[in-house]
């Protein structure tokens, strides 16, 4: 466990926490909203066991990572990603790995700085292509519904969290055994003690057109998604980057029936799509 300070041009210097373990291939996790590193537990296991270096850190605002009031925008995550495999030299082969919000990350990084070093990279649960509604982009959410958001984190974040946590795992329809309650009850305080501005910021950075870098990625891309997602609906995000040709090289793996956090309900289907998609 380590941190690294980031110093961003016109940025405060913020702290990010790390962890790095194993050996071999470094994969590079990347977590989504609300959590933090630890929430690749599931996946972390199985790339170890299997051989990988596994390389998991804390978004600013996150976990254990300073919770600064600016840099919650793509373009400033993407650098802190920059600024972790710098300080890490990992400049080959590395596998770039991001859930929900880190989805963002990888393509943003992959569309500012390019491939070099990058031999493949994963989206689960992908917030690409892009999410707001504009008159060149119909198939996206109305942004009456992201002031919504912002609206009901501002009055009672903690109820927000509640309600966000059913649709992540869409609790009122999975078995016991896919999510129960201390999971939930764990997901709950990783999400409480998060920034509660970056909280509210980060709403915001969900509305990014990623439509300029997706043709820039040059490396085998791999998306796992599930298809009864609440957060960020099948059809929406994981089914456009495949039927409108957005990413050269994609491979789509949908999940029958599976919520958001697949990686959590899912991890056998999430592991062996992985694995698979590493080795080949």
């Amino acid at each position: 466990m380590a941190y690294i300070t980031v110093d961003h041009e016109n940025s405060v210097d913020i702290d990010l926490f790390y962890t790095d373990q194993g050996t071999g291939q470094p994969v590079v996790l990347i977590h989504g909203f609300p959590l933090n590193g630890e929430s690749w537990g599931a996946q972390s296991a199985a790339l170890l066991d299997a051989g990988y270096r596994v390389i998991a850190y804390d978004r600013r605002g996150f976990g254990k990572s300073s919770q600064p009031t600016t840099g919650y925008d793509y373009d400033t995550f993407a650098a802190d990603l920059k600024a972790l495999l710098d300080h890490l030299a990992l400049d080959e082969d590395v596998a770039l790995v991001g859930f929900s919000m880190g989805t963002g990350e990888v393509t943003r990084y992959l569309g500012t700085y390019g491939s070099a070093g990058v031999s493949r990279a994963a989206l689960l649960g992908a917030i690409p292509p892009f999410l707001l509604q504009t008159d060149d982009n119909p198939k996206g959410v109305p942004g009456e519904v992201f002031k919504g958001i912002e609206a009901a984190i501002v009055a009672d974040r903690y109820a927000y969290f509640d309600d966000f946590f059913a649709n992540f795992y869409n609790t009122d329809v999975l078995a016991p055994e896919r999510i129960g309650d201390a999971a939930l009850r764990a997901s709950f305080q990783v999400a409480a003690g998060a920034g509660p501005h970056a909280t509210y910021a980060c709403v915001d950075s969900w509305l990014t057109d990623f439509r300029g870098d997706l043709p820039k990625i040059d490396v085998p891309t791999l998306v796992v998604h599930g298809t009864a997602d609440r957060i960020l609906p099948f059809e929406a995000t994981a089914a456009r980057l495949r039927d409108e040709k957005l990413i050269a090289d994609l491979t789509v793996v949908e999940v029958p029936e599976g919520p958001h956090n697949i990686g959590w309900t899912h991890p056998d289907e999430v592991n062996a799509a992985f694995l698979d998609f590493l080795q080949r």
